[in-house]
């Protein structure tokens, strides 16, 4: 059996105990990112699976959408990546939104 060459862990222990390996991760050619992809990369980068700019370069990501995604993981937790929930997580104040409330 032959393994390819490639920079960095092949797999991490997540906290849980749980193993990810880069099989878990997805496809290179995503287009469309739902909350799960959005989390595995996330989980990807904090436990050092890949690094940013591996992931950025990997995925197509800008640098920003790549931080704003650990940020919400950070501060809200995984809810924090779908899609219908951006307004509910977002900071006040951002894009001109404030919260009055």
């Amino acid at each position: 059996m032959y393994l390819k060459k490639i920079d960095g862990p092949r797999a991490v222990t997540l906290p849980d105990g749980s193993v990810m390996t880069r099989a878990d991760l997805p496809p290179a050619e995503t287009r469309r990112w739902v909350a799960s992809r959005k989390a595995a990369v996330v989980k990807a980068v904090s436990f050092g699976l890949l690094s940013e700019p591996q992931a950025m370069e990997r995925y197509g990501l800008s640098e920003e959408e790549l931080k704003e995604w650990i940020e919400a993981v950070a501060h809200h937790g995984e809810e924090a990546l779908k899609a219908t929930l951006i307004q509910k997580f977002r900071a006040p104040g951002v894009d001109g939104i404030e919260d009055n409330a």
